[in-house]
């Protein structure tokens, strides 16, 4: 039986390379991977597969509840920054703080945190406010190298960062875990390791600011500080009102929290925004992204009717736990930089199941494994926030020279979540903080 549930192991992992060669994009390289891999188990018998077209049809409904939040929660963003409210506030960032360095950063590495917390993705904060936050830190006089570094690193800490994290969310399902209890245990170590990073790549000694006013759009007349904040109040409120009274405040649920302020952006909006064509774009953006999580639900189906699941989840506890300690810091980035959210369902899902069955604690082990997978959303092949830093920031030097500039920040942010990784337990109390 194990001979042959490796056969279909080598079998996914041939159909995935080939696709690569044949330049296949990720998603249908993982699809490429499901399919032979349930053909090879309906050949072998391990188990047999009845009906590979159910188990498909099954597995890519696995994280629907997370694709409803991913689209709601981007839709809300991007009407946010249709209606002006993005730029408004990086300008008042820059006519609050524009001659005060540290403060400055500060501010405009929370601009970056938000559209990611929000949505999951360090994709939606670059395409969303990245451009202007570029421009604002090119006018602190950070060459555009260490512009692009910052973006990566923030983008990546925002789609760590609570109340939407897609890695956490594909682990929780995976595990029977509750989605609970990331507030503090993430949002602490987030907004740390974020202002680390803008003050260790954004310092100078002196201030330089180069010639010409950064060339920022104007906002629509008529924006105001209350039209930008409604939205969020309405937002947080509905997060914070069933904890402060659970037992007479209906639970909506993060989807529909986020059409009732994304309805609130639109109502409150000074210019008119055509909400079906942006709807619309919203999808066609988004496509590579909710097609990944459809994938990766098919994917985790296939390998666990298959065996492979198994195998591997066998692969991960028969490791000797040093061993696994120090393998992944590599494993962990490398694996997200080839299958991007699918490592999680992969790789994440039996070594959580390992952890907490030996004592670690489950929610604070999602959220240091949380911290290293934005890593790998630098590395080749996928290396989406790592190009899309290149671009908004426009960076045009050498790849190998951008990522060399992350090597601080890359090191210091392994170090936190190996340490809340290996000293779990002791960290609970973040947990428990956040209930």
């Amino acid at each position: 039986m194990t001979t042959q549930i490796l056969i279909i192991l080598a079998i996914m992992v041939a159909a995935y390379v080939a696709a690569k060669a044949a330049r296949f994009s990720i998603e249908l390289g993982m699809f490429a991977a499901a399919l032979a891999g349930g053909l090879a188990g309906t050949v072998l018998k391990t188990p047999p597969l009845i009906d590979l077209g159910r188990h498909l049809v099954e597995g890519s409904f696995t994280y629907l509840d997370v694709i409803l939040v991913f689209f709601t929660a981007t839709l809300f963003m991007t009407i946010v920054n249709e209606s002006g409210g993005v730029v408004y506030v990086v300008r008042a960032a820059l006519r609050a703080f524009g001659t005060r360095r540290v403060p400055a950063l500060l501010v405009l590495m929370v601009i970056v945190l938000i559209p990611g917390a929000l949505t999951g993705a360090g994709s939606v904060s670059l395409l969303v406010v990245g451009a202007p936050v570029a421009m604002a830190l090119g006018r602190l006089g950070i060459p555009r190298k260490r512009v692009a570094a910052i973006l990566f690193i923030v983008a990546g800490l925002s789609a760590a960062a609570p109340p939407v994290n897609i890695w956490a969310m594909i682990l929780c399902a995976g595990t029977a875990i509750p989605y609970v209890g990331f507030e503090f245990t993430l949002g602490i170590p987030v907004l740390i390791l974020g202002a680390f990073t803008v003050l260790v790549l954004g310092w100078r000694k002196e201030f330089v600011a180069p010639a010409g006013a950064v060339e920022l759009p104007e906002p629509p007349k008529g924006m105001t500080w209350w039209r930008v904040l409604a939205p969020f109040v309405i937002f947080f409120g509905l997060v914070i009102a069933y904890r402060i009274w659970p037992f007479a405040t209906p639970i909506f649920g993060l989807t529909l929290e986020f059409v009732i302020a994304g309805a609130a952006a639109l109502l409150l909006s000074p210019k008119r925004i055509a909400f079906l064509t942006l709807a619309r774009d919203t999808v066609k953006r988004l496509l590579p992204l909710l097609s990944t999580l459809v994938v990766v639900g098919m994917l985790q189906q296939v390998m666990t009717v298959t065996g492979v699941r198994g195998l591997l989840s066998f692969a991960v506890i028969s490791t000797p736990l040093v061993l696994l300690f120090f393998l992944l810091p590599v494993i962990i980035p490398f694996s997200e930089g080839v299958l991007t959210y699918g490592a999680a369902a992969i790789i994440g899902i039996p070594l959580i199941w390992f952890l907490d069955s030996i004592g670690f604690h489950a929610t604070v082990v999602i959220a240091g494994l949380s911290l290293l997978w934005p890593l790998g959303d630098g590395l080749p092949p996928t290396a989406l926030i790592g190009r899309l830093s290149n671009m908004v920031s426009g960076y045009d030097g050498s790849y190998g020279d951008f990522l060399r500039a992350t090597w601080l920040p890359w090191l210091v942010i392994t170090a936190a979540g190996m340490a809340m990784i290996i000293f779990s337990s002791k960290l609970a109390f973040l947990v428990k903080w956040s209930m």
